[in-house]
């Protein structure tokens, strides 16, 4: 036999012995699996329920590997582009924004075919200045959460961030507690990628301008200071809820935000303190770049107002170094990747814990 042959042979068993492999993954998937990876709408990719873990083992297949900055392929990339300018190029600016608008998850991703799984985004013209993780704390707002992707995606793809969403559930019926999911959002986010930049975002409000940009600076900032719902105005200056953004750094030295506020109300209002505590200022962009609209709902069953705690905002310089980041406790329900975002389920406890 001669040397060709005994290449072409040896070429055929490889490629046959890949397949088999391949097969053998493929089919020893769970059903649930198999079908949602078919459809491309989410990959399971982990869980406290005992769950197989294949999908888990399956997920770098699906990830674009190449855009991984420490990958040859990455390192390469890195050299022949140029870092994203300040203001990107395809901005349109004032956006109009209808609420009612009747969108289908299916027809979010076709018009997103960018994304990769779990809701994450580079540009692939140039070099994102930030790595930013989005986090949404969730609970029985469906409708919101379409509306919200169906908006943001684009506004965040034109703004030529590095991006993940992660979309925070809290797991039961217990008192919703919106500042601690946003602590496990900041805590699972991290254990996914290399963020450097948190923006906290209600799943209710939806910028008017895409040149309200969706980034961290050099002092934490606040996105949601010209609403609608409040007559495009701030009600007091120190409000700092709806949209604000921390990068890694600015969010640890504050310890995230206080875990105990059950109900809805205070949170906000403490975290001002905290930053403020440490040295560090608000900054908020021009009142006709941050106009946004807010969608008008019903305040959700189990997140009934808490009087704001003013004691407990009033003392937050003294009690944030032990309640925060610092006193987190959660158990992770299951995770999964989507096409649209990265959602985790949690149980935070209840007041009581």
């Amino acid at each position: 036999m001669n040397r060709a042959r005994k290449c072409m042979l040896v070429s055929f068993c490889l490629m046959s012995l890949v397949g088999y492999i391949c097969y053998f993954q493929w089919t020893s998937l769970n059903p649930v699996y198999v079908s949602a990876i078919k459809n491309i709408g989410f990959l399971p990719q982990r869980s406290d329920n005992n769950q197989s873990d294949v999908a888990v083992k399956l997920w770098p297949l699906f990830h674009e590997t190449e855009d991984d900055d420490n990958s040859t392929t990455g390192q390469a990339r890195k050299k022949t582009l140029s870092e994203c300018p300040e203001v990107p190029p395809s901005l349109v600016g004032p956006l109009n924004i209808n609420l009612a608008t009747s969108v289908t998850i299916d027809s979010i991703i076709e018009e997103n075919n960018e994304l990769q799984f779990g809701g994450h985004f580079k540009p692939k013209e140039c070099l994102p200045r930030q790595r930013i993780a989005i986090i949404l704390p969730f609970r029985n707002r469906e409708p919101h959460l379409k509306i919200w992707l169906y908006y943001m995606h684009p506004i965040l793809q034109r703004q030529q961030g590095e991006y993940g969403v992660y979309v925070v559930e809290q797991y039961g019926d217990a008192t919703f507690n919106r500042a601690k999911l946003m602590n496990v959002g900041f805590s699972e986010a991290q254990k996914d990628y290399d963020y450097d930049c948190f923006v906290f975002s209600d799943i209710d409000i939806i910028p008017m301008n895409d040149r309200n940009f969706y980034r961290c600076s050099s002092n934490p900032r606040h996105m949601a200071n010209a609403v609608d719902k409040f007559g495009f105005s701030l009600p007091y200056d120190t409000l700092f809820g709806g949209v604000v953004a921390f990068s890694k750094d600015q969010f640890l030295r504050v310890n995230g935000y206080s875990n105990v506020f059950w109900g809805w109300g205070g949170e906000d209002d403490e975290l001002y303190r905290r930053v403020v505590a440490v040295g560090m200022k608000i900054e908020r962009p021009e009142k006709t770049i941050a106009m946004s609209k807010m969608i008008i709902h019903n305040r959700d069953p189990g997140n009934e107002s808490n009087g704001k705690s003013f004691p407990l905002i009033d003392r937050a310089a003294e009690r944030m170094r032990s309640d925060g980041l610092s006193s987190l406790k959660y158990r992770t329900i299951g995770s999964t990747k989507h096409r649209l975002y990265t959602k985790v389920s949690v149980d935070i406890g209840k007041p009581d814990d």
